[in-house]
């Protein structure tokens, strides 16, 4: 096992679980009103809470793919910015339970992360030959764009939150 492979496996964990917990951290401290608040697009927190399990879910399927040597089915729904796929996982994970959907948050991600632990780190950036137009389709990439999507999304928060206290 390389040691530089297993360090950067274990950085992509501890961003995906530093970024999740601030998310979780600010959603925590809304006002049960603000929970049902349309903040972002035609979301509230509980539809980006949902966002946020459906692609731990949709990771969690893409990474095994990739393993496989398989383009992710979540392509398929490719549209701008991912609208008709992340719609999709709305209605599918939303909850009218804040804290119902809260746990689920924590289990679809730690569910992500036992998968994840199985994979020999090497895997993570390795080239099974999977592309989307022409872009190299990795484990490590996937889950740099989930870090990304979610520390966006973290910011989004707090900057509409802050306005509103």
């Amino acid at each position: 096992m390389s040691i530089k492979a297993q360090a950067k496996k274990e950085q992509l964990f501890a961003e995906l679980r530093e970024t999740r917990n601030s998310i979780l951290k600010e959603v925590a401290a809304l006002s049960a009103k603000k929970q049902d608040v349309i903040f972002l697009g035609v979301w509230s927190a509980k539809d980006l809470l949902a966002h946020l399990v459906g692609w731990d879910y949709t990771n969690l399927d893409a990474s095994k793919a990739v393993l496989a040597g398989e383009l992710p089915s979540f392509y398929e729904h490719h549209s701008r910015d991912w609208q008709t796929y992340n719609a999709m996982l709305v209605a599918k994970y939303k909850r009218d339970s804040f804290k119902e959907l809260l746990a689920l948050v924590k289990i679809s991600q730690q569910e992500l992360f036992e998968f994840l632990q199985s994979v020999v780190p090497e895997s993570f950036s390795k080239d099974f030959g999977v592309r989307f137009r022409g872009y190299k389709v990795t484990i490590q990439r996937l889950l740099e764009a989930e870090i990304k999507d979610e520390q966006a999304h973290c910011q989004q928060i707090k900057d509409f939150f802050k306005e509103k206290k």
